[in-house]
């Protein structure tokens, strides 16, 4: 998983696999989620995420991986 953000437009992109996305559906407005071709859901883009979310600050509580910094 991986989450871009992009200050230029205030964008968030979460990357949920590396399946390409086939369909997206937006659920809200400003919140798209992509799905694959078989139906499952590959990425969740969100408009003016400094609006919606708190990107102050990323907590991740018991992951079973590693967690990986790149600097902007």
């Amino acid at each position: 998983m991986r989450l871009n953000y992009y200050p230029e437009t205030d964008s968030l992109y979460i990357d949920l696999s590396e399946n390409k996305s086939a369909e997206s559906k937006e659920i809200s407005e400003g919140v798209v989620l992509d799905y694959d071709a078989e139906g499952n859901l590959v990425g969740i883009d969100i408009d003016n995420a400094s609006k919606k979310i708190q990107l102050k600050e990323l907590i991740l509580n018991g992951l079973p991986s590693s967690v990986h910094t790149v600097a902007a």
